[in-house]
């Protein structure tokens, strides 16, 4: 079993730990919408990537009432 030979300063171990905080996340503006998304990612507010619609929302899907 593995036991440290010597105590591990308090130094020492927050030397360690410096790169373990969070960071925090860096949204953008949709240039479509306006609403903060993820870069690199599809809008969720308006389905739009890279200036045009890949996904559909579901006010704008007209289905028929006797095919559903």
């Amino acid at each position: 079993m593995a036991v440290p030979k010597s105590k591990i300063t308090r130094s020492k171990r927050n030397m360690r730990r410096a790169h373990d905080s969070l960071v925090a996340g860096n949204p953008a503006e949709c240039p479509n919408c306006g609403e903060l998304k993820r870069p690199h990612h599809v809008c969720a507010a308006c389905g739009s990537y890279a200036e045009r619609e890949v996904i559909a929302q579901n006010d704008e899907i007209d289905l028929d009432e006797d095919a559903a």
